[in-house]
């Protein structure tokens, strides 16, 4: 990989807690942790819309394989007309504020249609927040922290706000004053952080470098550079890890393991706190020993988790150890920010974050839990855990790859 001084990034020193640095990361990091918050809002409070809209199951894998196409698509082609045309700050606020008013849009849906509707605008609206997130994050950060920034920015949003503070918090919500109250509440903060966003990030931070006005889109550049083009089978592995489990796991840890609903509820918040972590401390430790070595060790290290929620259950050894393999869910930051934008040059980089993130939102998020859903019903209820697995081994062989 190129040294930072060559990728654009400062190598000075930043110290103190009140820095930019910190702010943009903070900044960022509540903004992912609001689109995270209002995306998974929807997972939580399906038991109350589902009856009220009288949604069958074919409805509701319709609304969120809907949501992640869009978001996967927007991702890219968003990212990349503001890369080129220099509007990352604007496009990057103005999807914040669109997807905090689809969430609104969520709790005036009357039917199916005009739900998956409201959820197909959120995608098409978060798809490009999280590349120019990592893109804004990777410009201001000291080069020994910029696996660490990127793991706060993406753990305060899939963990802190999606998988510990999103069902706990909405659900009560929902119990006390309705699901369509829920929604509302959830999408205000967005509102909040948009202006916040667009007073404190600065034309620094956000401005386009090197712009080439004969390309928008940049593919056939992109793929020219070792880390981009097997970086993405290896975030598509990483990503279809995590999709091939998330969307079954709580139902199979009640109907195949006899866990309580209070048991799986701990059990999945125990999960949250796990991925919490690893986003922080995977990529961080990228930092210190370089990002190859951590893909590698911890793709084994994930192949390892579904074993450990299949032969260990009703064991001591189960939540221990489906805690620590559970740990491959810290490279999610790693494989689709840190390591696409130090393979490129400046003006490539929220271009490459967007084109990995959207490719594995599509295989990971889309496709992967189709085929895992189609084999547990068709061969047998664990079935997704062993695709899980595979995928972890998969990426283990594709980040041989990397330089």
């Amino acid at each position: 990989m190129s040294t930072p001084t060559e990728q654009g990034i400062s190598t000075t020193s930043k110290k103190g807690l009140f820095t930019y640095e910190n702010g943009i990361v903070l900044v960022m990091a509540l903004t992912f942790g609001c689109l995270f918050f209002d995306r998974l809002a929807l997972n939580f409070l399906m038991p109350y819309v589902a009856k009220d809209l009288q949604l069958n199951n074919t409805q509701i894998g319709l609304l969120a394989g809907a949501l992640s196409l869009a978001w996967a698509f927007s991702s890219f082609f968003s990212t990349a007309w503001a890369e080129t045309n220099n509007k990352k700050k604007a496009v990057f606020v103005i999807a914040v504020f669109v997807f905090s008013i689809c969430s609104v849009g969520s709790g005036l849906a009357t039917s199916f249609v005009t739900l998956l509707l409201a959820r197909l605008l959120m995608g098409l609206a978060e798809g490009p927040v999280i590349p120019l997130a990592q893109n804004f994050v990777e410009r201001e950060s000291s080069p020994h922290r910029l696996g660490v920034n990127a793991g706060i920015l993406q753990g305060m949003g899939s963990a802190l706000f999606g998988s510990i503070l999103a069902p706990v918090v909405l659900v009560q919500i929902a119990e006390n004053v309705g699901w369509r109250n829920a929604f509302y509440i959830a999408g205000a903060p967005g509102l909040l952080l948009g202006l916040i966003s667009w007073v404190y990030v600065k034309k620094s931070t956000a401005e386009s470098t090197h712009i080439k006005e004969t390309s928008t889109l940049n593919l056939s550049e992109l793929l020219q550079y070792n880390n981009v083009k097997w970086g993405i089978p290896v975030a598509c592995c990483v990503f279809g890890w995590w999709f091939a489990a998330l969307p079954f796991i709580s139902n199979y840890f009640v109907n195949a393991q006899g866990m309580s609903a209070d048991e799986m509820g701990k059990t999945m918040g125990l999960l949250g706190v796990s991925g919490l972590f690893s986003s922080i401390l995977v990529p961080g430790l990228s930092d210190k020993i370089g990002r190859k070595k951590v893909i590698l060790f911890f793709c084994g290290v994930g192949a390892c988790y579904p074993f450990a929620v299949y032969f260990l259950a009703g064991s001591g050894a189960h939540l221990p150890v489906m805690f620590l393999t559970y740990f491959m869910m810290g490279l999610i930051p790693l494989v689709a920010a840190v390591v696409p934008s130090e393979a490129v040059p400046e003006h490539l980089k929220a271009k490459a974050i967007g084109l990995i993130t959207g490719i594995a939102e599509i295989v990971g998020g889309v496709l992967v839990p189709a085929l895992a859903g189609l084999l547990s019903d068709a061969v047998d209820p664990s079935a997704f855990l062993w695709i899980a697995a595979s995928l972890a081994l998969a990426g283990l062989a594709f980040s041989t790859k990397l330089k």
